[in-house]
């Protein structure tokens, strides 16, 4: 049975958040009027919106979280309008104040905050327990919200180490093909880490700090044999660590330290060894103190490209494990 039709206007006197909410030559209106068979209509500060009554109030509802979230940013980024209409095409979107969440700020003055629920339950799991594991594909903030995080603590006397840690496992090549020293085949791997330490801190600062010891960046075997007390840890692309390595690298914390492991296990690249990331959070599960956030292509920040990748490898992989 189809709802009545319906109508509501919604006021928006603030001409930027009219703009934020409206889109570019009102591409946002256009999109939802796509995705939920309504008719929008943009005359001064008013948005009125008709058609099939539910989807009226779902719409209204999107338009209530735009507008909640046009503060943060100077405009609406594609992939922050398709989580809000992916939700809100499941269930009615809510923009509640922990969404609102700063977290960091970049050197650029750009404000860090959660963009989907999980990425707002990592935070609250990062903030309450000492020990957290992050699983998710690619583009879902997994690392750069945990080093946003590490940045924060380190800036707030919380810790008086951040410690960022990856793998070194090649993904279709070689170390000894690469040019230059250990430590200049090494750097690659550590790359991504270096690229959110840049945003989240002015150069000279991470200089600083680098030199005074209070930031690290290296790779997980040089973490063997070490105790770290009063550390932010991150180790990222753990579903690359064999679980030896992973035993080796949780028993490294010491006291007033946590750690956050993050990684994609559709993206495992160990010859031959089970991945430590999977086993880990088989034996760990239910262990007090220690949190499992998982991430989906929902949660994917990047270009909206990357979710429907993600996507369209769940559907491939899946139908190949059913044949």
């Amino acid at each position: 049975m189809t709802a009545a039709p319906s109508q509501i206007t919604i006021l928006i006197p603030d001409p930027d958040e009219m703009m934020f909410v409206t889109g570019d030559n009102e591409a946002n209106i256009d999109r939802l009027e796509r995705e939920f068979s309504v008719k929008i209509v943009s005359r001064g500060a008013e948005l009125r919106i008709s058609g099939d009554a539910q989807a009226v109030a779902r719409v209204g509802d999107l338009v209530g979280a735009m507008r909640t979230l046009s503060g943060r940013d100077q405009s609406l980024r594609k992939p922050a309008l398709e989580r809000l209409i992916g939700d809100a095409k499941e269930a009615p979107v809510v923009a509640p104040a922990e969404m609102r969440d700063i977290v960091a700020t970049t050197v650029r003055g750009k404000r860090i905050a959660p963009q989907s629920e999980n990425q707002r339950r990592y935070i609250d799991a990062i903030r309450k327990y000492d020990l957290v594991f992050a699983k998710g594909p690619a583009g879902t903030g997994k690392s750069y919200l945990a080093v946003a995080m590490g940045v924060a603590a380190l800036r707030d006397r919380k810790v008086s180490r951040l410690i960022l840690t990856r793998p070194a496992v090649e993904a279709g090549e070689r170390l000894g093909f690469l040019p230059g020293d250990l430590q200049e085949k090494i750097d690659p791997y550590l790359r991504p880490l270096y690229d959110a330490l840049y945003e989240l801190m002015p150069p000279e600062r991470f200089a600083r700090a680098q030199e005074r010891g209070e930031i690290e960046v290296a790779p997980l075997a040089y973490m063997r044999g070490r105790t770290l007390n009063e550390a932010f840890i991150i180790l990222d692309e753990a579903q690359n660590t064999t679980p030896q390595q992973m035993k080796m690298f949780l028993t490294r914390l010491g006291f007033g330290s946590q750690a956050v492991v993050t990684g994609d296990v559709t993206q495992i690249d160990l010859a031959g060894d089970r991945s430590g990331m999977v086993l880990a959070r088989e034996i760990l599960d239910g262990v007090e103190g220690i949190a499992m956030v998982d991430f989906d292509d929902r949660d994917v920040v990047r270009h909206e490209l990357v979710a429907r990748i993600v996507r369209a490898y769940d559907r491939f992989e899946k139908g190949g494990a059913q044949k």
